[in-house]
């Protein structure tokens, strides 16, 4: 990791942004699974995939993406990569 990476520095404003986004969507999805845990499970599927396409979770969660890691140095290594990629790039994403 480069020098500069290991500590990186967020502005307040930017900091309640990505938290407002991150609470939204955890608080959210915590109610949902609360509200319903008695019901069907095709209820709460459909519920949960409404809410994620409705309040465009992966918007915001991009958004969220971009505030960190604009914040990190990007100078590529000797592998062609920069500090987040090479962080990321062990990451098992969902396959269908």
């Amino acid at each position: 990791m480069l020098e500069n990476n290991k500590t990186i520095e967020i502005n307040g404003e930017d900091a309640l942004e990505v938290l407002a986004e991150i609470e939204f969507i955890l608080i959210s999805l915590h109610k949902m699974g609360s509200y319903y845990c008695d019901k069907p499970v095709n209820d709460y599927q459909k519920a949960t995939t409404d809410f994620i396409d409705n309040e465009k979770v992966t918007q915001r969660l991009a958004k969220v993406r971009k505030i960190i890691s604009t914040k990190f140095d990007s100078t590529l290594g000797e592998d062609d990569m920069d500090d987040i990629e090479r962080h990321m790039e062990g990451i098992q994403f969902w396959k269908p």
